[in-house]
């Protein structure tokens, strides 16, 4: 029997592994529920690595609180449990040192089953918030092709997982014509239309272009020339999901022919508090909200159907 697998990456304020499976399989249940028989087994992949930035973080909340001035600041609470959680988390991925620790949990979590599909398996990238960001870094940013990497071993050693993570990928890596083929991409809540901001001034080692355009024209032919759907939801009450139709020139390029890129709306019943109180919204429910929302399970199970 053919084989589903979904890759979930989960984003910030994600601290305990238990609890994100927890999540996912919450969310899988419904899907199934939705999507009824096929033929085709479902199978998550799920990489966690929020509890890599705990001490760090702590760390530097510690540092924040001693400071005289700490307590006449306004919101506080938010600065620390959202702004903190969301650019500590951005800041400590780029890092040289806990970058290769989530480099190392992937290679744990996801390669061995990657590099165990079938050619008629398919794969469902499902994404959060930054976890957006990190997996498209892995998988397409030039500055892991960087040969300057093999100077020192750790890095030469991180460089090297990444390249084990490409070829396990259909239409990556030195033998694009292996590995599994992805069937769908699903992005939550994402900010990847900031971080294109790294290129905008043009050639950066943070581009993704060149390798997601590669990877989405070998797809295209895969699939019979048939578009690679890819789904980007937004909470209207969550500042860190933004539209991505009108980037796609810039993410890929003249690919777009093959990708159908729809950003999707999860919530229709408009703002239910103040604008003054919007981060609370944030906080509490909208950046969040995704694994609960029905239209993500019901584009889930479409999509899986």
């Amino acid at each position: 029997m053919s084989t589903d697998y979904v890759l979930f990456v989960h984003g910030v304020k994600h601290r305990r592994a238990d609890e994100f499976t927890r999540t996912v399989q919450a969310l899988l249940q419904q899907v199934e529920r939705a999507r009824g028989v096929n033929g085709r087994t479902i199978k998550p992949i799920v990489v966690f690595w929020g509890d890599l930035n705990v001490q760090p973080q702590a760390t530097l909340r510690q540092g924040l609180e001693a400071s005289p001035q700490w307590r006449k600041l306004w919101m506080t609470d938010f600065r620390l449990s959202e702004v903190l959680e969301f650019a500590g988390d951005a800041a400590l991925y780029l890092s040289r040192h806990v970058g290769a620790q989530v480099v190392q949990r992937f290679q744990q979590m996801a390669l061995p089953v990657l590099q165990s599909a079938q050619p008629s398996d398919r794969l469902h990238i499902v994404t959060h918030s930054l976890g957006s960001v990190i997996l498209f870094d892995l998988l397409f940013a030039a500055r892991w092709d960087d040969p300057k990497l093999d100077s020192d071993a750790s890095t030469r050693q991180t460089r090297g997982i990444v390249r084990q993570l490409r070829e396990a990928f259909f239409g990556l890596g030195q033998r694009p014509g292996e590995g599994v083929s992805i069937a769908s991409v699903h992005t939550l809540g994402s900010p990847i239309a900031l971080f294109s901001l790294l290129s905008v001034t043009g050639e950066s080692t943070h581009d993704l272009t060149k390798d997601l355009r590669s990877l989405l024209q070998t797809l295209y032919h895969q699939r019979g020339k048939k578009s690679l759907p890819w789904y980007n939801y937004m909470h209207p009450g969550d500042p860190i999901a933004y539209p991505l139709q009108g980037l796609m020139p810039r993410l890929i390029g003249n690919a777009q022919l093959y990708v159908h890129l729809r950003d999707v709306i999860t919530e229709h019943r408009g703002l239910p508090i103040t604008v003054g109180r919007l981060p609370l919204l944030w906080g509490s429910d909208a950046h969040s909200s995704y694994w609960k929302s029905d239209t993500v399970v019901k584009t889930l199970a479409e999509t899986l159907r």
